[in-house]
């Protein structure tokens, strides 16, 4: 299936700009805010955001974060974790040193203890020796019905790396650069997720981000040869988080496309006409997040796809 009802969230304790992530990741502003403040409205963002999707029928597995390590990104769990219908669980090498001990082998257990299987787990953690990066389901967007993975790669999208990925779950590889104007220069956007979505029936994606022509026409041939209804967005509507959008299933199987506020009136009234033919939308405000953390609704998400123990 391409949508699940699971999605695992972390729950923030020490939210803030991450001096780190930001010397590449371009959607992230600082805010005159004192750092307790911040996290204080990220917490309150997020727990409204949780009851938004919970009121929905979508089942939200919360993991508090620590005090310590410090890890102020650790609300994106997504791009550090990916968990797949065969059993198999992706660990993935991340950019900045802070980050990586948002990895917690804890969450495998809270996972198992929920009733979960966990058949292997796949290591690409040791690549950040190289300075090599692949950072999970921001990086790598999986289109699971027809086989294929897109990557917009960046200095956190390893060329190789995501190759090696696609050999090991056995997707098709689909490879580009997308890039968004940053003081009149055209510079690369560090997560495929924030310039493109991926639905049961659309896809949603920023193509002028995509430069090269024939980059460009590749990921339209295969979005429209596996049936997808393109949703064209502007880099405007990117920069509003339109880009990073998650469809989900929520009560009595219904579909959802989960997004931000922010991103849901950026939209024109076509191109909700066309998401709402399979999808409800649902939004909630993540202002500070978003500002702060340059990380909007899909990153807050991973995805469980992981069997169940009743079915094993």
């Amino acid at each position: 299936m391409q949508v699940t009802n699971t999605i695992l969230m972390v729950r923030p304790v020490s939210f803030r700009m991450n001096e780190q992530t930001a010397v590449n990741n371009y959607f992230q502003e600082s805010i005159n805010v004192k750092n307790a403040e911040i996290n204080a409205k990220a917490q309150i963002e997020f727990d409204d955001f949780v009851t938004v999707l919970k009121a929905k029928g979508v089942t939200v597995i919360v993991v508090d974060d620590t005090v310590n390590p410090d890890t102020p990104d650790s609300i994106f769990p997504n791009n550090w974790i990916s968990f797949h219908a065969n059993g198999a669980v992706g660990l993935y090498p991340m950019y900045a040193e802070n980050r990586r001990s948002e990895r917690r082998e804890d969450i495998l257990d809270t996972l198992e203890e929920s009733g979960f299987v966990i058949h292997t787990v796949i290591d690409y953690t040791n690549a950040e020796q190289e300075g090599v990066y692949l950072e999970g389901t921001g990086s790598v967007l999986i289109d699971r019905v027809n086989e294929k993975a897109y990557c917009a790669l960046s200095e956190r999208a390893n060329e190789e790396l995501f190759i090696e990925f696609c050999e090991d779950f056995e997707y098709t590889p689909v490879i580009f650069t997308a890039y968004q104007t940053v003081k009149e220069q055209r510079l690369p956007i560090y997560h495929t997720n924030v310039m493109m979505c991926m639905g049961e029936k659309f896809a949603v994606i920023c193509l002028d981000s995509i430069d090269d022509k024939k980059e460009m026409k590749n990921v339209l041939k295969h979005l429209k040869q596996d049936g997808k209804e393109v949703i064209v967005i502007t880099e405007k509507q990117m920069h509003a988080f339109a880009g990073n959008m998650l469809q989900v299933i929520g009560e009595s199987g219904k579909r959802y496309l989960v997004m931000s506020s922010a991103a849901y009136h950026s939209l024109t009234t076509s191109q909700i006409q066309i998401i709402e033919k399979s999808s409800e939308i649902i939004h909630s405000s993540l202002e500070t997040i978003e500002t702060c953390g340059g990380g909007s609704a899909r990153c807050m998400m991973a995805e469980i796809f992981l069997p169940s123990a009743k079915e094993s």
